[in-house]
């Protein structure tokens, strides 16, 4: 019998076009190492692409799941019963939690790049945090496996 897979799991990988950024810092730091020779030209061109692609893969890297009576978004490990109903947001109230309505004692795992979100209150009286946000690309899935997942 195999396991079964998560009710929701996502990675916010980076857009394609930061791809080619880093390859443009690559360039970038090899056309300043063309005065000491074709060697740490490539050195340059190697290193500095690596570099840049480092920096993306580890921040395109987050995941969000619902898995095992829990949300792990990030590093943050959240029981389900800690929470409260799930509130889907369009692109413009996305926006509007992540600027003027944004509380700062809020866990916020954002990508400026990913335009809809979710929204949980907390409801651990306990924790100070009031509520959790969640970039993701399908946040109605997202909802829904807050919704229906036992809290067991």
């Amino acid at each position: 019998m195999q396991p079964s897979a998560p009710p929701f799991d996502e990675r916010l990988t980076a857009p394609r076009s930061w791809w080619f950024i880093a390859f443009g810092v690559g360039i970038a730091c090899a056309l300043m190492l063309l005065p000491l020779g074709t060697l740490p030209l490539l050195a340059g061109l190697a290193g500095g692409t690596v570099a840049a692609a480092l920096l993306v893969s580890s921040y395109g890297s987050a995941r969000i799941r619902v898995v095992a009576g829990a949300l792990v978004a990030g590093d943050a490990r959240i029981p389900l019963s800690a929470l409260g109903e799930p509130e889907v947001l369009d692109a413009e109230e996305a926006r509007a939690w992540r600027t003027h309505k944004a509380d700062a004692r809020a866990f916020m795992l954002l990508r400026g790049y990913v335009e809809t979100a979710v929204r949980v209150e907390v409801t651990d009286p306990q924790d100070p945090t009031p509520y959790v946000y969640l970039s993701t690309r399908d946040p109605q899935g997202l909802a829904a496996a807050l919704s229906t997942v036992p809290t067991a």
